[in-house]
């Protein structure tokens, strides 16, 4: 491509179609099925599906032959599964395909938000743009296309391409296997798949995801009374709730710490990717850590950078996300509370088999309670990591000049401690199968949290860069 012209055409794609498209996009309260069980009902989910599908099908006017259909299908029950935005474009030649993949789901609201900002109104700020969604994955359905309508400008040939936007993913995407097997026939091989649903440690070159850890998550709860007592009467009889789930969760995480202690949550490190953790801690120094909103005189887990890279990548931790069986401080009496229940997320390392470990923590948490409270773990997910195949000449050379010709960086490769079930699920059905992973969110951009933003110079170069490597790719 001729870079100057696919510069500026990306530019002006963003700012005139793009942008305006994901405002109203992030106006949509579209929360996967895990944080709104009545997404049917409230339509918030088919808003998101119909806008995406008009901007798209706009586009056929530069991607000529672009055919679009959203599927639908229902579960075993017979209630709806979560819509799939389906596209092809024809290639140049039709005998190979790449496969780009982007999700539309929405994690909810979450508390801390900025007094002039809200998860559902967007606000553009100079380089950023916030709400809810924008960056976690509202921009992929228009940056692959955006992408293809680059080359098509430039009469640059390529591969047929399918565009799959799923709208499960943020639940751990258990709707997905089904659209996959009845898709696969259509879908075809692809030998080159681009997930735009990752992440890139800084905004000045192109990150490429070289793995994902799984994910392992449900509800510990520990009882000790059918009914909540006088503290003053029962505490130094009754242990509390709490301080027997502290002695459980020390099972499984050391306080001190935070290192993971359940053998069987653990996988050997492999070589390349030990020494790609060190390659982008020296690349990032402090921003390895400094990205994070820290509070004063709070610091991180280790001084060691490449020992943080790892600890985020190839090894389990543990969260505790949510708590149940607690008042708030305005309703707080002298009781002894009769249970405590808390949400755990346990990020798991690549190439662990996910209902092994949540065996394990099962296991962990339960056998042998103590004072003999009753001790339960009910797992609600379980989601499979992933870890690249080796990286093709080909497409680490088309990685290496994309970056160079649109960031003026060479390109960096690290893991990711995010999970993205579908590429689990793909790695398994295409093993031959080459990925470009990568994203937009960096530094602050904060998926999942306050404040989320999407950073739109990045945004441009990126959507620059996979026109490139598709390009690379037809030539291969």
């Amino acid at each position: 491509m001729n870079v100057q012209t696919a510069t500026e055409s990306s530019d002006r794609i963003w700012e005139k179609e793009i942008l305006p498209a994901l405002e109203r996009y992030i106006r949509i309260p579209n929360k996967s099925p895990a944080f709104d069980p009545d997404w049917v009902k409230h339509g918030h989910m088919e808003a998101a599906v119909q806008l995406i599908v008009e901007w798209c099908r706009t586009q056929a006017a530069h991607l000529p032959g672009l055919t679009l259909e959203v599927v639908r299908l229902k579960d075993e029950q017979g209630r709806d599964r979560t819509p799939v935005i389906y596209m092809e474009i024809p290639g140049t030649r039709g005998d190979d395909t790449v496969l780009l993949y982007g999700h539309l789901d929405k994690q909810p609201e979450m508390t801390g938000w900025r007094e002039d900002l809200t998860p559902w109104t967007p606000k553009r700020e100079g380089d950023k743009l916030y709400g809810r969604g924008g960056a976690d994955d509202g921009y992929s359905a228009f940056a692959s296309l955006t992408a293809l309508r680059l080359l098509r400008e430039q009469g640059v040939p390529h591969a047929r391409c399918v565009v799959l936007i799923e709208a499960c993913e943020e639940s751990g995407s258990y709707d997905l296997p089904a659209y996959i097997e009845a898709l696969a026939p259509r879908i075809g091989k692809p030998s080159l798949v681009v997930c735009l649903d990752s992440g890139c440690a800084n905004y000045e070159q192109l990150w490429m995801t070289t793995s994902l850890r799984g994910m392992v998550a449900g509800n510990l709860r520990v009882d000790v009374l059918t009914e909540g007592v006088h503290s003053g009467d029962a505490s130094g009889i009754v242990a509390s709730s709490f301080r027997v789930l502290r002695q459980v969760l020390s099972r499984v995480e050391e306080q001190d710490t935070g290192r993971v202690t359940v053998q069987g949550l653990h996988v050997e490190i492999p070589k390349e990717r030990r020494e790609q953790a060190s390659a982008a801690a020296k690349v990032l120094g402090e921003e390895v850590f400094a990205k994070f909103p820290w509070v004063p005189g709070m610091k991180p887990m280790s001084d060691d950078g490449a020992e943080l890279v790892l600890n985020r990548t190839w090894r389990p931790a543990l969260s505790v996300t949510a708590v149940d069986g607690m008042p708030s401080l305005q309703s707080a009496g002298n009781v002894l509370r009769p249970f405590t229940t808390v949400k755990l997320s346990m990020r798991i390392p690549p190439r662990l088999e996910p209902k092994a470990a949540q065996k394990a923590l099962k296991e962990a948490l339960e056998k042998d309670p103590p004072y003999g409270a009753k001790v339960t773990f009910d797992g609600d997910k379980a989601s499979i990591g992933w870890d690249a195949p080796p990286l093709a000449s080909w497409l680490s050379s088309a990685v290496e000049s994309a970056s160079g010709t649109y960031f003026g960086r060479p390109a960096m490769a690290m893991g990711e401690g995010g999970t993205i079930p579908f590429m689990g699920m793909l790695g398994e059905r295409f093993p031959e199968a080459q990925f470009l992973i990568t994203g937009l969110l960096g530094p602050g951009s904060n998926a999942h949290g306050p404040n989320e933003f999407l950073h739109v110079p990045t945004g441009k170069k990126l959507t620059c860069c996979v026109a490139s490597v598709i390009a690379d790719h037809f030539k291969r």
